[in-house]
């Protein structure tokens, strides 16, 4: 029997998960801002699958919040064995601008809170000897478009090495790295998406269920689908200044679509 904890987890990719660990009668602990619909998601949660399901009402980018989170990640009483860290939003603010507070918010959700639980989680988990660690980063972290690109890329980086510290103890480490899934993640970024083929786009379960066959694999990155997976392949053996031209033109796309 697992406990999962999964931040953001009431909507896209974190309520996948949810389903996911739900589905297989994993106890869950689902961390987000809104109270409201955090009882709605784990009561629906409770009624479809029968499972326990504990909730923290936590806005990430507050520190005391992240410590809130890491206490219960650390505590030996029912442990959490499985973390997602998952909560995020678009950061596409220019980097010119003078006004940092949206990248000031994007570090503290998702580079320092996911670098205090993930070492939270590890510290608890190599003390009771196993667990996951599932960090969402993201496909785009391999182009140059902006401080979410650069953001992710750290999440990558930090996943592997926090895994490696963590080897021997019992504690897996795995970056999940999605191109494009069907969430309100980009409406509420203001992205519509109608420039990118359909066959681009996955559906956040499917995503979840590749990514969870990778982490019952052990491996380090996961990429989900054929084709994202030949689309990073391709993005990491390109030479950065074709990269940094492919970037340019698909930034400027997005912004056509605002």
């Amino acid at each position: 029997m697992h406990r999962a904890l999964i931040t953001g987890g009431t909507a896209g990719i974190g309520a996948a998960f949810a389903r996911a660990f739900a589905g297989r009668g994993a106890a869950l602990v689902l961390v987000a801002r809104d109270p409201v619909r955090l009882d709605e998601t784990a009561t629906q949660l409770r009624d479809e699958y029968g499972v326990e399901v504990e909730t923290l009402v936590a806005d990430l980018s507050d520190r005391e919040a992240q410590q809130r989170v890491a206490d219960r990640l650390e505590t030996d009483v029912d442990p959490v064995d499985v973390l997602v860290n998952n909560a995020g939003f678009s950061v596409r603010a220019s980097l010119l601008a003078e006004d940092l507070t949206p990248h000031d918010l994007g570090f503290e959700v998702m580079i320092r809170a996911v670098l205090k639980l993930g070492g939270a989680a590890g510290r608890g988990m190599g003390r009771r000897g196993g667990g996951w660690i599932i960090n969402v980063g993201s496909v785009s972290a391999l182009v140059t478009q902006n401080n979410y690109s650069a953001i992710k890329a750290w999440v990558g980086n930090y996943s592997e090495s926090l895994g490696v510290q963590l080897d021997g103890d019992g504690v897996q480490v795995t970056a999940l790295m999605p191109g494009w899934v069907r969430t309100e993640f980009h409406t509420r970024a203001g992205i519509k998406g109608s420039s990118i083929p359909g066959v681009l786009w996955l559906s956040p379960d499917r995503l979840v269920e590749d990514c969870l066959r990778d982490v019952a694999r052990g491996k380090p990155v996961s990429v989900p689908s054929k084709r994202w997976k030949l689309i990073a392949a391709v993005l990491r053996t390109t030479p950065r200044g074709i990269v940094a031209r492919l970037s340019a033109v698909l930034s400027h796309r997005r912004s056509r679509e605002k």
